[in-house]
């Protein structure tokens, strides 16, 4: 199990021989529309908010994330600045495998996803189990954390042992999460899904074109979560 995540994201060691392959050079590269401060990793270290919602607005509809910090402080914060700053708007549901997990947060443009995976946040411990709505970041091995994570579909806990560490849960939409189309299966070299080297050194245009049936993030934009109802004060006691 473990070695699914492995291969999958220390496949971008080959990226640089497809950036200048065949393919790339018969598209024609979409303008950046990125937040410019996105290529700089090491100034986005905001801490997070102890409790926060983002709410992502998806080709199959809407599903929201509670991220609780005290799970896992590192996770939280780096997904806090990504999300503030429109990282994984228009990035792609890339590995969507029925009964196991949905993977994203490669960045739809290759210069952001190229600096971001350079820049590695340090692992939290396992406080929490990636059960069923969990969301939890994908790793090659101790401290490789970089933007990918995964929604687990199903009751994960194996995973716990290995060091996958939860920082939120899908609170709302979890049918719409369930609903993410899934036909294309596993990565390559593995199955016939995206290759992920591709993904991060071609970007969208590579998915678009070749896995046009993937559903993917239109926004990400964090949302304080609902108060809680005050709570009445007591009733005056009688002399």
């Amino acid at each position: 199990m473990k070695k699914s995540f492995v291969m999958g994201m220390v496949a971008v060691v080959g990226a640089a021989l497809f950036a200048g392959g065949a393919w790339a050079q018969t598209e024609t590269p979409k303008a950046a529309s990125f937040d410019p401060a996105l290529l700089q990793p090491a100034t986005l270290a905001a801490k997070a908010p102890e409790t926060f919602d983002v709410k992502f607005t998806t080709t199959k509809g809407d599903f929201v994330v509670r991220v609780t910090r005290a799970w896992a402080p590192r996770g939280a914060d780096r997904f806090y600045n990504l999300v503030q700053h429109h990282f994984y708007d228009d990035a792609s549901f890339f590995r969507v495998i029925s009964g196991f997990m949905v993977q994203f947060g490669i960045s739809a443009h290759p210069p952001v996803a190229r600096v971001w995976n350079a820049a590695p946040i340090k692992d939290d411990p396992v406080k929490q189990s990636n059960t069923r709505g969990m969301v939890t970041y994908a790793m090659a091995g101790p401290n490789t954390r970089t933007t990918q994570v995964f929604i687990n579909y199903q009751d994960n806990s194996r995973l716990d042992g290995d060091g996958f560490s939860p920082f939120g849960k899908v609170v709302e939409g979890m049918k719409v999460v369930d609903a993410l189309y899934s036909g294309y299966g596993e990565g390559a070299p593995s199955g016939r899904g995206p290759g992920q080297d591709k993904v991060q050194s071609l970007g969208k245009a590579y998915l678009d074109k070749n896995f046009p049936k993937l559903d993917s993030i239109k926004t990400a934009r964090i949302v304080m979560p609902a108060a809680k109802p005050a709570e009445a004060p007591p009733a005056d006691r009688p002399i």
